[in-house]
């Protein structure tokens, strides 16, 4: 072995005819300075003839090449190393400088010898026949295997040891690429249900216990191959191949169950835990995150039905118009773009109006007509309800106030406004309805106020309260849609309640059921036993009327009478069925 600076090259390439050896190329002063100038791994190489020859190199070059292999001849060394990538590479550069990269990286060996190295070439002057260059080369194994490391802690979760939510989307493209032959994959997403409530009453440390044992059970749950992931603080993924479509992947669901069942020991207590899993079935060039999405879908219809779902488009449509009517019911209560209309309010035994119910509606300039009973759900759910509900107690008794002045005097009716449980656990109701009177001028007695018996279920003290409230203010309570929910006599009895309203699924049917006629029948009989009136809701024709009259009932509203109707429209019937 010859060193460097003695100037002696080392050629590879095709084999000549001649056995005569060439003379050593002499190399530039100049070249040589700035060779051995460098501070990291350099060489000249030459290219004649087809031949790829060492000119010279520094010292570091030839420590690094010998690195990779002590039991190797230098010559053998280069040989090996000309005949591979960094070879290839130089080659192309000197045969077409102008245009071939001048700048690559690679990897040489394997195991814990495998080394990373990045090759520049820069061009040097050469003789007529032959092409020189400048190979720096930089060893970045150190810097590699840093960020190799990095990487894998970044796709691990800490928790777990399993991989994380970035390695799962991850696998599920790769995944994605084999369902394009043909080989399907569908993603489970297993959420721990009341996990929060552990951590609350047993503490973070319990809660951390209890998520390492369950993806311990998660894993005793899986067949080979199938991928686990811990994708969020009490949500796993799963990633599994099926070859029955959907059938398979609702037994790999039934098989997580089913390891979930036994109790968990966690600090000498034994805990039932469940679980909630969404299915989402894998298309050919499908977004991994799309796809994870879907499965999160999954899992919230999971939640309310109780069992394993798998993803339904139509449901996700659906989920993501109630998410688009959400953004433009919010636009348009602040453009005030909604309208109040006026459902009349018959008094049974007269025939005149005895009120309207003021009922919320909704013309999109797109959309056209949206049903209340699509947006009022989604006012619900957003807490705009809160905002909606404000406007109509507002819009209501301001209407009422404009009627009053029109005709001159204070009309004998009174106007209804529905009351969402959301507004009477959340919102200061009497404060509401008092700003509306003192700012309307109303009355008292001419404002109902319409509550179902969810708001009294959920928070049956606040509710006292809030009833409370609102007779102090001389306002009417009424209890919407009774006998559908959950009423107790206990609350009919305590409560301050003026008015019972039969629900319509009961009215509609009394003419075909005997068993509806007995339950409006003991309704009308409750209520008159509490000293209460009574309203009707969907009387539809005149036998309904009729009946209801007979039964003793105070009121009823209904398509027999009229539609709901615009301001001006209400208030004209009203006059029309004025008898004096």
């Amino acid at each position: 072995m010859q060193a460097a600076s003695n100037r002696t090259s080392i050629a590879t390439g095709p084999r000549r005819a001649d056995k005569s050896r060439a003379a050593p190329p002499v190399v530039a002063a100049d070249d040589l300075g700035l060779l051995f100038a460098l501070p990291i791994a350099a060489a000249i190489f030459c290219l004649k003839d087809g031949t790829l020859s060492v000119e010279a190199t520094n010292a570091k070059f030839l420590e690094l090449a010998g690195s990779h292999g002590a039991s190797e001849s230098v010559v053998e060394t280069f040989k090996r190393y000309a005949e591979g990538p960094g070879g290839l590479f130089t080659r192309a550069y000197l045969a077409n400088p102008g245009s071939a990269p001048d700048e690559t990286e690679f990897a040489d060996g394997e195991g814990v010898t495998r080394h990373f190295l990045k090759l520049k070439l820069s061009p040097l002057a050469g003789k007529a026949g032959h092409a020189r260059c400048l190979l720096c080369v930089v060893d970045r194994t150190v810097e590699v295997r840093a960020e190799n490391n990095l990487r894998a802690e970044m796709l691990r979760d800490s928790l777990t040891g399993l991989p994380n939510r970035l390695s799962f989307t991850e696998t599920i493209e790769i995944a994605g690429e084999k369902v394009a032959r043909d080989l399907e994959h569908a993603v489970l997403v297993v959420d721990v249900l009341r996990f929060s409530r552990i951590n609350e009453s047993m503490g973070s440390l319990a809660g951390d216990e209890l998520l390492i044992t369950f993806a311990r059970r998660l894993i005793s749950g899986l067949r080979g191959g199938d991928v686990l992931a811990r994708t969020g603080g009490n949500e796993f993924g799963v990633l599994v191949s099926l070859r029955r479509g959907v059938a398979d992947a609702l037994k790999a669901a039934e098989r997580i169950q089913d390891v979930m069942s036994a109790p968990f020991k966690i600090s000498d207590l034994e805990i039932k835990v469940e679980c909630a899993i969404g299915v989402a079935l894998m298309h050919a060039a499908q977004d991994p995150e799309e796809l994870f999405r879907n499965a999160q879908f999954a899992v919230k219809q999971a939640k309310a039905i109780g069992k394993p779902q798998v993803y339904e488009p139509k449901e996700a449509s659906a989920a993501r118009r109630r998410f688009s009517i959400e953004t433009e019911l919010r636009r348009a209560l602040d453009k005030d773009q909604l309208k109040l209309f006026y459902q009349p309010l018959i008094d049974l035994k007269s025939g005149e109006v005895a009120g309207f119910e003021a009922l919320a509606r909704w013309t999109h300039d797109d959309r056209g007509e949206i049903s209340p009973s699509e947006f009022i759900p989604v006012a619900e759910e957003s807490g705009l309800i809160l905002q909606l509900g404000r406007w109509a107690m507002d819009k209501a008794t301001q209407t009422m106030a404009d009627w009053d002045r029109q005709t001159g005097h204070e009309l004998p009716c009174y106007v209804a406004v529905n009351l969402s449980a959301i507004q009477v656990a959340r919102d200061d109701i009497a404060d509401i309805v008092s700003d509306a009177l003192r700012s309307s001028g109303l009355k008292g007695e001419r404002l109902t106020l319409e509550l179902t018996e969810s708001s009294i279920v959920q928070d049956p003290g606040r509710a006292t309260r809030v009833f409370e409230a609102l007779k102090a203010l001389n306002a009417t309570v009424a209890m919407d849609d009774f006998g559908t929910g959950y009423s107790s006599l206990a609350y009919l009895q305590k409560l301050p309640i003026d008015v019972l309203k039969i629900d319509r699924s009961f009215v509609s049917g009394m003419m075909r059921d005997p068993d509806s006629v007995a339950i409006v029948r003991a309704v009308l009989s409750l209520a008159d036993a509490l000293g209460m009136s009574t309203t009707a809701e969907g009387i539809e024709t005149v036998e309904l009327a009729t009946t209801l009259a007979a039964l003793g009932c105070s009121s009823g509203q209904g398509f027999y009478f009229a539609k709901p109707l615009q301001a001006d429209s209400a208030l004209e019937y009203w006059k029309s069925r004025r008898k004096s």
